[in-house]
């Protein structure tokens, strides 16, 4: 199991990495990812081309919803992140649960 802080730095890149895209020039979204072994949420937002305000917070049904919501196990993310687990079979196997608008979803499509 990955710790808190990896998962903060592994998200912190990826969520970056995402917001830097040209394809999602303009956007302006909350973004979370439920840690489901952690029991901690990452909450951000992707804004201006960037990651800001990344925090983990408990998870519980305090926790407000995101605009774009991923869940997945400690290891998993950060798996994704270094390039071990590629997004789309970490989908398909249940492994990584990517929720959002249909908007979203069709921008996201293209960069995961």
């Amino acid at each position: 199991m990955a710790t808190l802080e990896q998962c903060m730095t592994a998200l912190k890149g990826f969520v970056g990495d995402l917001a830097a895209n040209p394809a999602l020039a303009g956007l302006d979204r909350s973004v979370s990812c439920r840690l489901t072994d952690l029991g901690q949420v990452v909450q951000g937002r992707l804004v201006n081309g960037s990651a800001q305000g990344m925090a983990a917070v408990p998870d519980g049904p305090g926790v407000p919803k995101a605009d774009i919501r991923i869940t997945t196990a400690s290891d998993d993310l950060v798996a994704l992140t270094t390039g071990e687990l590629g997004f789309g079979s970490a989908w398909a196997s249940g492994r990584v649960k990517l929720e959002a608008g249909l908007r979203d979803m069709l921008r996201l499509r293209a960069l995961l």
